[in-house]
């Protein structure tokens, strides 16, 4: 793991988002507010257009930077991007960009990653680095992200810069992949936290407490988290319409089982949590935040 300090290093000046939604559009706001010059794309145009100070684009191809930042729920999305005329292969073309970065900032497999990067640098010339993200969308919009780095270090430490101005922690885990793996590693705990938040607090609405009182008292004490922080009163108040989705929670859970496998370990605790996952959204509430597993225990 390598800490990244480079305070010379200018931020990159062309430099395109593809994704605006939840967690793309406040990272995007953030960078524009920093004076990066952007363009911007989303599948759903009015998303990418409602941006202020941004520069939308029609397509992937009219987007195509030196570097790309890709703001989307999994690697078959980012692949997506790159082909056909409007893809950002064509773009790169058009634009006489050689060895352009293209960043993916979504959850996605270590081992899907690398094999991608490897094939996208070997057959393009693309560096393709991993740069998961944790916070939620609070920690986007205070420009206070984690991110989880995976790539060569001589282009992660060109990017550290652009990183900075909407993460507060970035760190180098190895090459592509590497970060990938780290964000397994947040995602046991994330996942693990929310399901057991939830299961206190259905235990203490079953048992006629205070929802108020019981979030305070935890907060107060050793079981205060940033999911508690952040997300507190969605079970206060029954609010679990949006955030981040169980069925993308369940997505990442899948990954950690496949590198556990791959790593020979047992992670009973993650395995009993996917299953409630996988039962959440068989109940049809995949859409919900991840926090309405609360809603599946209390079924």
């Amino acid at each position: 793991m390598t800490q990244i300090t480079n305070a010379e290093t200018p931020v990159p000046s062309s430099v395109a988002l593809l994704g605006t939604g939840p967690m793309g559009a406040p990272i995007a706001r953030n960078l524009i507010a920093a004076g990066v010059p952007l363009k911007l794309w989303n599948r759903t145009a009015h998303k990418a257009n409602a941006i202020h100070g941004g520069q939308p684009t029609g397509s992937p191809a009219e987007a195509a930077s030196a570097v790309v930042l890709t703001v989307l729920p999994d690697l078959p999305q980012v692949e997506q991007l790159l082909h056909g005329p409007d893809g950002l292969l064509a773009g790169w073309k058009v634009n006489r960009i050689d060895n352009p970065v293209l960043v993916v900032h979504g959850t996605v497999s270590p081992v899907a990653v690398a094999a991608f990067a490897a094939e996208c640098l070997e057959t393009f010339g693309i560096t393709v680095i991993d740069a998961p993200l944790s916070g939620g969308t609070i920690g986007a919009e205070e420009g206070r992200l984690s991110i989880m780095v995976g790539g060569p270090s001589e282009a992660v430490e060109r990017l550290k810069p652009l990183f900075e101005l909407y993460g507060a922690t970035v760190l180098r885990f190895g090459n592509t992949g590497a970060g990938s793996i780290a964000k397994a590693c947040n995602q046991i705990v994330v996942a693990a936290t929310v399901t057991a938040l939830s299961e206190a607090m259905a235990l203490a609405e079953a048992s006629g407490l205070d929802l108020g009182h019981v979030q305070e008292i935890l907060a107060g004490g050793l079981a205060n988290s940033e999911v508690l922080r952040q997300k507190g009163q969605r079970w206060i108040e029954a609010d679990f319409d949006g955030g981040g989705s169980a069925k993308n929670q369940l997505k990442d859970l899948t990954f950690i089982a496949e590198i556990a496998e791959e790593a020979g370990l047992d992670l009973p605790v993650s395995s009993s949590v996917r299953s409630a996952f996988q039962t959440m959204v068989s109940q049809g509430l995949g859409e919900l935040d991840h926090t309405g597993i609360y809603l599946s225990i209390r079924a």
